[in-house]
């Protein structure tokens, strides 16, 4: 591997950041045709080798097969707390009229701004969910889309997210990369004649789990008994089915006795998975040590946001029926949605942060019902988990954590929640952070010797022990070559 520093200096912009980013070559470089399972476990294992040191990733992939890489990067990456984004061009970079440009430079505005702890993709403006996308045109420059799911960041003059959308992590533990896939996975399309000996010849031994791509809203011929046996031969033998439609929008349902009969044979029904995130999950699910029982319930659970789970009418907090909102609209004589978006955006993120200054996790939780994101920051950037780890609210921290609010996302000051924690000397919710993953990110690496100098200076042995909790050096040095060793010396009590 190659290894060098590029510093990407742009106007300040009303986020107020910088980007400062490296950049890490492979000597090898492959066309994406040639991409494999062995190459999605270095890219995954590059990730977590350097995950510590940055507050995002990149990763330059060819376009033919990019789809595939974001989907089986999103399963491989357990708990993720950042974002990754994966990008390419329709048009070598090296070319004048590149695309390449601009979706590199998007991809790495995104990955600096905003924390999307999810895989992506961007393209041609657009931020869509990896597991959620497919290309959609060998020739045009908005080659990709996702027909299930709009995209979660869209730019134009304005950048537009839809944070309501971000799928984040909910388990209280750290991030870490699955670098075993189960190889004897495959698609299978049905189509008008297909004979019950293709079936059988493919669903044979090592196969372990199959893609059927079937009809419409998941439907098959009812009337070929020959070709179901087969289908529910192999569903016996452990050999793990799942149902998805061949139309690039809609999504799997057993409406129809065309469709009802292969949920009756032991076939998983895919929802609105995309056949290659079907493939991919089949791949890690299939990997886990788990029955097969366990397994086939797994491919019907949304475990990464690859499908949706609730019909549009079920999805609770929609704003038009949130009472507070809407009180608050009829007041100022608000009526359209993107004029009560924007009060529920203002109101909500200073009413969670004063719930989690006092604790108040029932009150937490009615703002989300009635349509707050728990993640959603005030006028300085600050979130619920920040004001929580402040406060030393052990509860609401684990509550928020739980809930996939981020310990990343940084205030108008740079501070994370979790340096919030460290600072404060609140040492129970260092150590749950700490089992999420949390650490030090590079945007505070500068402000560590003032801390450590300072803490020894007025003798804040609690204030030194947080910092050593949370993994920096407390041997750093100021530029005088004072440690806190050296300050220390001078107070007496210390």
């Amino acid at each position: 591997m190659n290894f060098f520093l590029l510093i990407f200096l742009k106007s300040v912009s009303s986020e107020e950041k910088r980007i400062i980013y490296k950049v890490l070559t492979y000597t090898s470089l492959k066309d994406s045709s040639n991409i494999g399972m062995k190459d999605w476990i270095q890219m995954a294992a590059d990730i977590e080798k350097h995950y510590f040191h940055y507050d995002g990733f990149v990763i330059l992939h060819g376009t033919d097969t990019m789809a595939y890489t974001a989907s089986a990067l999103s399963f491989m990456m357990e708990n993720l707390g950042k974002p990754v984004i994966l990008t390419g061009a329709q048009v070598p970079i090296s070319e004048l009229r590149s695309d390449g440009r601009d979706n590199l430079l998007g991809a790495i505005y995104i990955a600096g701004h905003y924390c999307i702890p999810e895989v992506t993709l961007f393209f041609n403006n657009k931020l869509f969910r990896g597991n959620r996308c497919e290309k959609l045109s060998a020739d045009d420059f908005d080659a990709f889309h996702s027909p299930n799911l709009p995209p979660l960041v869209t730019m134009a003059v304005g950048i537009k997210v839809s944070w309501e959308s971000i799928y984040r992590p909910t388990a209280l533990s750290a991030f870490r990369v699955h670098t075993e896939l189960n190889r004897n996975v495959g698609l299978l399309r049905l189509f008008p004649g297909i004979t019950s000996a293709t079936a059988h010849a493919f669903l044979q031994p090592p196969m372990e789990g199959v893609v059927l791509e079937t009809y419409g809203a998941g439907n098959c011929p009812s009337d070929r008994k020959d070709l179901l046996e087969e289908i529910g031969a192999a569903c016996r033998r452990g050999v793990i089915i799942v149902n998805c439609t061949q139309c690039s929008k809609g999504s799997v349902k057993a409406y129809y006795e065309t469709g009802s009969v292969l949920l009756q044979a032991g076939v998983v029904p895919g929802l609105d998975m995309t056949p290659e995130a079907a493939l991919s999950k089949l791949s890690y699910v299939l990997s886990l040590d788990l029955s097969i029982e366990e397994k086939r319930k797994m491919m019907r659970t949304n475990i990464r946001g690859e499908m949706s789970v609730l019909p549009k009418q079920e999805v609770p907090g929609q704003l038009q029926e949130n009472r507070l909102i809407q009180a608050v609209a009829d007041t100022l004589l608000l009526t359209s949605e993107a004029d009560l978006k924007a009060v529920s955006d203002t109101l909500f993120p200073p009413m969670m942060c004063a719930a989690a200054r006092t604790g108040d996790i029932e009150t937490l939780i009615h703002l989300k019902h009635c349509g707050g994101d728990l993640q959603g920051s005030d006028y300085d950037g600050r979130t619920a988990l920040h004001v929580a780890a402040a406060q030393g609210n052990y509860e609401v921290v684990k509550f928020l954590l739980e809930n996939g609010c981020s310990m990343y996302a940084t205030d108008r000051f740079g501070h994370t929640p979790f340096l919030e924690a460290v600072l404060n000397e609140h040492f129970d919710i260092i150590d749950i952070m700490k089992e999420t993953g949390g650490h030090i990110i590079e945007e505070n690496m500068p402000d560590l010797v003032t801390y450590v100098i300072s803490s020894a200076s007025s003798g804040s042995a609690g204030r030194l022990k947080a910092l050593q909790m949370a993994g920096v050096d407390l041997s750093l040095s100021d530029y005088t070559g004072n440690t806190a060793l050296h300050v220390g010396g001078h107070w007496s009590g210390f």
